[in-house]
Order: C-alpha cells, then structure tokens, then sequence
C-alpha cells in the first residue's frame, strides 16, 4: 500500500493556485490607455510635434520656405509643450503617493 501524499508533496497544487492569482500582464493597448488617461498631454504634444515637423518637411519640399520655418518654429513649441507635460505629469505623480 502506498503512503498518503505529504504537504511537501502537494506543494505545486498551491504554487499553481498562486500563479493564477497573479494579474495579467497588460497588452500595448491597455498600457497606452492607461497613461494616457494619466496624462493626455504628453501624447497630444507628440502628435503636435509630429505633425508641425511632417508639414513642415512637406513644405521644405514644395518650395515654400516662410511655412517651412513657421512649422519648424511650432514644431519646436510643440516640443517645449511636450517636455513641459512630462515634467509636471512626472511631478504630478511623485507629489500624490
């Protein structure tokens, strides 16, 4: 006859019962979501960024350089706005814990 299992024995039933609990690791998606609800700026200025530079290349190219410079100026406020984000979301956050 065999011996009944010992809790030593047993021990993977609880390891496995823990691992289940633990949270599931979050997709791009959801991460995404989640800091930008934490600090819709910082994506709205890298958007800004992005498209005052993207116009402003398209401009360079077409041949018309006083909107060539103005984006590049906007893009360069756009930087600022964004830098200015992250540092008060940053801020922000290490004030409220």
């Amino acid at each position: 006859m065999s011996q009944p299992p010992s809790e030593s024995d047993l021990e993977w039933v609880q390891m496995v019962k823990d691992i289940d609990n633990l949270p599931r690791a979050e997709t791009q998606v959801q991460k995404f979501v989640r800091k930008f609800k934490q600090n819709p700026f910082v994506p709205i200025g890298c958007l800004a960024t992005a498209g005052a530079l993207t116009y402003g290349l398209w401009s360079f190219r077409q041949g018309r350089r006083k909107m060539s410079q103005i984006m590049m100026r906007t893009r360069v406020v756009a930087q600022g706005f964004t830098v200015t984000a992250l540092v008060l979301g940053v801020l922000y956050g290490v004030a409220s814990k």
